[in-house]
Order: structure tokens, then sequence, then C-alpha cells
């Protein structure tokens, strides 16, 4: 089942409003641990994207979610909720 444009769109809304530092650790365990800024640009059923940069260098990164699909947008919440406990934890995976 696909997420509706009006929840992704305010997923993205309320991750870039409330959550940056979360973006950050999150890209920084997913293959750029030195980026200065993340920005969560998409998301779906299958995962996250978002807009990283490290220093003048700028980069998009694709995050399964860790556990799967989801359906709606508290599955996005809780797979977000997951990548950065594993983020802050050292157990996070490799970005697919």
């Amino acid at each position: 089942m696909a997420l509706s444009a009006d929840d992704v769109q305010r997923v993205l809304e309320h991750m870039d409003a409330d959550h940056a530092e979360a973006s950050l650790a999150i890209v920084r365990a997913h293959g750029y641990p030195v980026a200065t800024s993340a920005e969560m640009t998409g998301v779906d059923e299958h995962g996250g994207t978002w807009h990283v940069t490290v220093g003048t260098t700028e980069a998009s990164v694709r995050v399964s979610w860790p556990d799967g699909p989801v359906e709606d947008s508290d599955g996005v919440r809780r797979a977000v909720v997951g990548l950065y406990r594993a983020s802050s934890t050292g157990r996070a995976g490799s970005a697919g």
C-alpha cells in the first residue's frame, strides 16, 4: 500500500521542522559520517531519501526501513525512530 501524497508531505514537513538532528544522525550512520546537514526529501513505503551536505559537497542517500515496507505515516514514524535509535547506538545498517 502506497503512502498518500498528503502523508508524504506531512512526514517531510515534520521531519525537516522538528527532527533535523535525527535526520543528520541517520545519514551519518548510513554512509556520510561527517555530514554537516541533512534534509528528508522523499519517503515511501520502502524507505526514506535525504539530501546530504558534507562541506561543499552535496549528495542523496536512500535508506530502507529496517523492518521492511510500511503501510502508513505511523509506520514511517516507527521506522524513522528505529533508524534513529540504531544510528545513535552504532547498530545502523547500510543504505539501500
